[in-house]
């Protein structure tokens, strides 16, 4: 799907989310100190039980790749730069890490520039990366439009750009200029997030979403879960808090202790956009004498870092996370610059959505899926 595409889709999406958010509030502002959750006994039978259905097939492990198995020959003698929003966001860091590991198998060279998360930051590394003249540049988690001029240099340049969580959706784009954006796709990491907070809460929940509306990404997914959430009367969003991941580890601690004195035993469930807000927000919960294993229970909408994990089978103010195969996604950029210097189209592959828990992370600390690694080596003949 192309970037006007998706752009027309998320209009239709939000708008569908502002009406169904509208029904679910009930005419009640958050913290106004309404009815605990459920309390109107309405649930959503039908909507639970799709719920269930997804989260069982979502929670399954070990299935074969089911990503590209054939594409060309490694192209020999490239150098590409991975321009990262920021290195402290564990999914930017865990894919550039993958990209690293996939480019020593295919030969190429790898530099990884910083953007500190400050939009000044995240211009000049694009920037540097540009004058350094690579065969690629890979634009790791921000939204391209915050760097329209470097954009447009590398464009003159004939200098391939991919991107990661850089844009609403998976594959290629033409505005901004982007070969291909690897994700897994919004919808269905939204759609997940939010069934597991039906399933688990039985159709009850009262819920407060995390999010960073700087990103177009982040923004869009956010509104997305809250569209899926309002599906289910029996569950009401309590509170949409909007804290920019720089800014994470500052004011989620705030805001978390602010959300316990406002609704108390109202607030049973999270879904954050990015699992690193309850890193942040576990203090503030420990502080309060809330047990890491009972409400509020917290899933994470991506991406799936160390931290997460343990969090997760330590029981630990984390209950799952929707991760990306962070790893994964490194050599599928790879793969895809691949394609893009041997002038063929992108793969068009989307990793499915999975949810982590205790009960199925056999003490993994990361979702790593089997296969792709030998299907790539074989695609590159390496």
């Amino acid at each position: 799907m192309n970037r006007g595409a998706a752009a027309v889709l998320a209009a239709v999406l939000l708008a569908t989310a502002a009406t169904a958010l509208a029904g679910c509030q009930r005419g009640l502002p958050a913290g106004t100190g309404a009815a605990a959750p459920g309390a109107s006994g309405a649930g959503c039978p039908a909507t639970l039980a799709r719920a269930e259905a997804d989260v069982r097939q979502a929670e399954q492990v070990g299935a074969p790749w089911n990503g590209p198995t054939s594409g060309p020959r490694a192209v020999p003698g490239r150098t590409v730069v991975y321009v990262a929003e920021t290195m402290t966001n564990p999914g930017v860091a865990g894919v550039a890490r993958g990209v690293t590991e996939a480019a020593t198998v295919i030969g190429w060279n790898v530099r990884v520039i910083d953007g500190q998360g400050t939009p000044a930051g995240i211009q000049a590394a694009l920037g540097q990366a540009v004058a350094l003249a690579p065969s690629g540049i890979v634009i790791g988690g921000f939204d391209p439009n915050l760097t329209s001029q470097q954009v447009a240099q590398a464009g003159a340049a004939h200098i391939p750009l991919i991107g990661w969580h850089a844009a609403p959706a998976p594959g290629p784009s033409q505005n901004p200029p982007l070969y291909s954006n690897v994700t897994t796709s919004v919808g269905d990491v939204a759609r997940i997030s939010a069934h597991w907070v039906i399933a688990e809460s039985n159709g009850n929940a009262g819920v407060v979403v995390f999010t960073d509306d700087s990103t177009s990404f982040a923004r869009t997914k956010s509104q997305l879960i809250k569209a899926e959430l309002a599906t289910c009367p029996g569950v009401r969003l309590l509170a949409s808090e909007n804290i920019p991941i720089p800014d994470a580890s500052g004011r989620t601690p705030q805001a978390v202790s602010a959300l316990l004195a406002g609704f108390q035993g109202q607030w049973t469930h999270s879904v954050a956009i990015n699992d690193l807000y309850f890193a942040d927000a576990a203090p503030a919960l420990r502080a309060a004498g809330r047990p890491g294993n009972a409400a509020p229970y917290n899933i994470g909408a991506g991406d799936g870092d160390p931290s997460a994990f343990q969090r997760i089978n330590s029981r630990q103010f984390q209950a799952a996370t929707v991760p990306e195969p962070l790893t994964e996604q490194g050599w599928q950029i790879i793969d895809e610059f691949n394609r893009a210097f041997s002038h063929q189209p992108p793969s068009g592959y989307a990793a499915p959505a999975h949810i982590t828990t205790a009960a199925n992370s056999g003490g993994a600390t990361s979702w790593d899926p089997p296969g792709y690694r030998q299907a790539y080596r074989t695609i590159w003949g390496r």
